[in-house]
Formats: C-alpha cells, sequence, structure tokens
C-alpha cells in the first residue's frame, strides 16, 4: 500500500518540488539552510506529538532541559533558549487542548495551586514597577521566574499513573547518572576543547579555578547546578531505598547515592555540601524510627569525621571549608554585601524590577544602582527585585509546599508512592535551603524538575485518594451483593 502510494503522480512532483526547493536552498544558503531544513523535519513530527500525546511532551521537557545548557557550550550560535519556551509553549498548548474536553480544574484546587497563582501575578504586576530601571529586562526575566511555573499545572495534569511516575523517576536518575560519569570524565581527563573555549574570559577563571584545580560543572552551565543536582538525585534514590523494592535495587541506588556524593566534591561547591547533612536530616525526621535513629547518630559522626580529619585532598579540604563559613573570605563579602543592600530593600516594598540585578541589569541598565550589586542568593534577589513583599510571598510558597508534602507523605498509603512523595519533599527542601547561599532554581534543569517535583507531591496523593476511593467502593459492593447461598 505504501508503494503505491509513493508511485502516485501527486506524491511523486511534491517530493520533487520538496527536493528541487532543498537543493536550491542550500546551494543559495549553504550549511545553515541544510541544518535548518533537517531540524525542521524532525521539529515539525515532535511538536504534533507534544500537542497530541502529553507523555511526550513531558518527557521531551525533561531531557531537553537536562541537556541544553550541555549543547550550548558547544557553541551552536542559535538562540536555544528559546526551544525550551516553544517546548514550554507547546505542553501548555496541548495541556489547555485537554482541558477544553475534560474540564477538570478541581485537581489544581490546592493550596500550592493558590500561592503559585498569585505568585505569577505578582511578577506580571511588576511590569509597571515604578523603581524599575528597564521594562526590557523584565521580558527576559519573568520566564524564568514567573512562565516557568505554568509546568507545575502541565506536570500536575499530565501525570497521571504510577508507571509513568516510575518512567520519568528512572529517566531522571539515568540523566544524573550520565552528569557524574561525564563530570568523572572531566575530573580524570580533562576538559573538551569546546569547554576550554568557554572557559577563557578572567572573570570564570576567577570563579573556577580555586586552589590549583579547576571546579567540574558537567553538562551543567556551572559547578552550583551541577552540585545541586547531584545532591537531589541523591535524596531521591535514598528515598526510593526505603520504599518496596527488592535488596538488588536497593544496593543500586545505593552505589549510585555514593557515585552522587563523590561526583558533587569535584564541582567545588560549598553550598551543595551543606546540603547533604540537611537533607539527611530532613529524611530522618519524616522517618524517625529505632533503626533510622542509629543510622542518623553514624551518620553524624561520619560527617563531623570528615569535617575535622587531617587531608590533603583538595576537594575533602574544600567540603570542610564549607561547615567554616566565618573562616570563608567570600561568605563574608556576601555578608557585607547583603547588609549594605538591606536599606534598600526595606524602602522598596515592591523592589528594583525584575532583572534589576544580575546579568540583565548589566545589559540593559548598565548605569544603575542595583546592575552593579551581586545577589548570590535566589532570596536575596527576589528581596532587592521584587522587595520585602515578594520576599514575603516566595517564602509562603515554599512552606505551604513543604507543609503540604510532609502532611501528603504521612496521608498516603501506598508504601511505593509514599517513598516516591518523600523524595520530592527532599528535593524541594535541598534547593529551598540551597536557594539562600546560591541561585537554586533559576536554571535549567533545575527550575523545571522544581516544579516536576511540587507536582509529584500532589500527584502521588491524588492517585493514592483514588486508589483508596476504588477499592472502598469495591468493598462496599461486595458488601451489598446478596449471598447467593
Amino acid at each position: 500500500m505504501l508503494q503505491q502510494n509513493l508511485r502516485h503522480p501527486i506524491v511523486l512532483v511534491a517530493l520533487l518540488a520538496i527536493s528541487v526547493f532543498v537543493s536550491f536552498g542550500v546551494y543559495k544558503f549553504g550549511l545553515v539552510f541544510a541544518i535548518l531544513t533537517a531540524v525542521a523535519v524532525v521539529a515539525i513530527p515532535v511538536a504534533c506529538a507534544i500537542i497530541a500525546y502529553p507523555a511526550v511532551g513531558v518527557v521531551v521537557t525533561l531531557v531537553a532541559a537536562y541537556l541544553i545548557m550541555w549543547v550550548i557550550r558547544f557553541g551552536i550560535n542559535f538562540p536555544l533558549g528559546t526551544i525550551m519556551d516553544g517546548l514550554q509553549a507547546l505542553c501548555l498548548f496541548g495541556f489547555f487542548l485537554r482541558m477544553k474536553r475534560e474540564q477538570n480544574w478541581v485537581i489544581f484546587k490546592n493550596p500550592i495551586s493558590y500561592v503559585i497563582v498569585a505568585w505569577i501575578i505578582y511578577n506580571f504586576i511588576e511590569v509597571a514597577n515604578p523603581w524599575a530601571a528597564s521594562k526590557l529586562a523584565w521580558v527576559y526575566t519573568v520566564r524564568s521566574v514567573a512562565l516557568v511555573m505554568l509546568m507545575y499545572f502541565i506536570f500536575s495534569y499530565q501525570i497521571r499513573t504510577v508507571r509513568f511516575i516510575k518512567f520519568i523517576l528512572k529517566l531522571w536518575i539515568l540523566l544524573a547518572v550520565f552528569a557524574a560519569v561525564y563530570a568523572i570524565k572531566q575530573e580524570f581527563f580533562g576538559f573538551a576543547q569546546f569547554e576550554l573555549d568557554t572557559l577563557q574570559d578572567p572573570e570564570t577563571i576567577l570563579l573556577y579555578f580555586i586552589d590549583g584545580r579547576w571546579r567540574k560543572f558537567s553538562i551543567f552551565s556551572d559547578p552550583v547546578a551541577f552540585a545541586y543536582n547531584m545532591v537531589t538525585a541523591s535524596m531521591l534514590c535514598i528515598a526510593l531505598m526505603w520504599g518496596p523494592i527488592s535488596f538488588i535495587k536497593k544496593l543500586i541506588l545505593g552505589c549510585l547515592v555514593l557515585l552522587f556524593w563523590v561526583t558533587m566534591l569535584y564541582s567545588g561547591t560549598r553550598g551543595a555540601y551543606v546540603l547533604v547533612p540537611a537533607g539527611l536530616a530532613m529524611f530522618a525526621l519524616l522517618n524517625l524510627t529505632k533503626r533510622i535513629l542509629i543510622m542518623g547518630i553514624v551518620g553524624a559522626l561520619f560527617f563531623v569525621g570528615l569535617i575535622f580529619v587531617p587531608t590533603s585532598n583538595p576537594s575533602i579540604k574544600r567540603f570542610q571549608s564549607a561547615f567554616a563559613p566565618s573562616e570563608d573570605a567570600s561568605f563574608n563579602v556576601r555578608k557585607m554585601n547583603q547588609k549594605r543592600i538591606q536599606p534598600f530593600i526595606l524602602s522598596h516594598p515592591i523592589g528594583g524590577g525584575l532583572g534589576a540585578t544580575g546579568i540583565w541589569g548589566q545589559r540593559f541598565s548598565p548605569g544603575s544602582f542595583l546592575a552593579t550589586f551581586p545577589p548570590d542568593s535566589g532570596y536575596v534577589r527576589v528581596a532587592v527585585e521584587l522587595g520585602w513583599i515578594g520576599l514575603a510571598l516566595i517564602c509562603t510558597l515554599m512552606f505551604v509546599i513543604l507543609r503540604e508534602g510532609i502532611k501528603n507523605f504521612f496521608a498516603i498509603h501506598n508504601p511505593q508512592l509514599r517513598s516516591i512523595c518523600l523524595g520530592m519533599v527532599l528535593v524541594v527542601f535541598c534547593l529551598h535551603i540551597g536557594n539562600y547561599p546560591q541561585e537554586a532554581i533559576v536554571q535549567f534543569p533545575s527550575n523545571i524538575y522544581f516544579y516536576l517535583a511540587v507536582a509529584l507531591i500532589n500527584v502521588c496523593y491524588r492517585i493514592d485518594q483514588e486508589t483508596q476511593a476504588a477499592l472502598h467502593s469495591e468493598a462496599q459492593l461486595l458488601k451489598n451483593t446478596p449471598n447467593p447461598i
């Protein structure tokens, strides 16, 4: 049948016209046209699949978010960030199409959704901030701090089965393993040439080359993003180990935890080192048993010993310095900067406008006071750009997410869903703590995976409640069925 259709005169004429068009385009515009044509051939079917099949959109977005910064580092002269915007837009379009057909808004009637909507609205109101030095900075920044939050609603609605959740978590762990192995390659075999080309800037060298060695960043934008993703992946594995899985799988997950922790040390990110004991402490509090208490004491003794043991290993020495911040010159500089900016925060309740600091501030308002201020913290940036009102709102959001996550963890009956919910709580908690010393949830892939974790907190609870309701209905039906004997 296919061969007969291909032999149809109209099909042959169409194929001939396309081949002539592509040939002329390559002749006229060169390799760029050929690459764009190849991308279009792949992109159009993928775009259709994302809209028609929500699971495809979720998976493609998660994979792209994890690899996008690595691809950008290759030096491709194309605004690849717009590809992520396009993927999110396609997912959102597919979401609204499905919502139009099903009209099921009930699943969004929860505290997390309400606060996220309030945060998005507040960020859009910021476009009228009278203290903002640049409206264009708002345009570039609102995508990463507000629009990306829409992925929470997409994940919450499109992820509906335990099977799909398990696939997503396996994909997450697999991507993290790839990142860890790539960091090992960087540690023992050095950077690739395309990576060395991105390390020529004097400021980059100052940040990445410390104590005679390069900090590793794996496939991510910087060492901080790499370290934080290793921490979150390790917390996910620890939570899954506590679920109803076989001993072999627990052993594999345990080995992966060690892999993530070791490669995390290559990043030289001291803020991430503190997240490991913090995450383990939260895990122990939520699973407080005699066994956990003993393991917690042993783990605490191990960390204390690691902090104070004499060593010549540069990675271990930098790990130890994370627990003595007062002796760290960069930490003291950050404290001074934060003290210096406090009067501005107190006198500007809605801040100086989105994008007023950092890269966008230097680009769009280079002469302003805030453009020269280095926030060096996700929460400090919010306080400066969105004011103390914005800071109160983002802290409320974090509180509500963690409260709902802990509440759902204790309410879920299914042990598998319970362990997954626990993993998501640990991921959110670690990124929440890590957002103070660094900017933890504005860069790919952490911004996407953070809202995946937030969504799964509610999805796990919803699936468990639906399962329990079905079992209850089945039990009631059996109870009301008359005995034939």
